[in-house]
């Protein structure tokens, strides 16, 4: 294997691995909305002062 195609395999990866960070999100979700909190409310009675 000659040093142009090893340069040329390099390229072809590295161009790959950005195409998808910048690519448009292909993800496909189910559209849940906002979701209600049912936690528990801050009491300053329990505060680490």
């Amino acid at each position: 294997m000659g040093i142009p195609k090893v340069i040329d395999n390099v390229i072809v990866y590295f161009s790959g691995a950005i195409s998808r960070i910048f690519a448009l999100d292909d993800n496909h979700y189910p559209n849940t909305g906002v979701q209600p909190y049912s936690g528990d409310p801050y009491d300053e009675k329990h505060s680490s002062d």
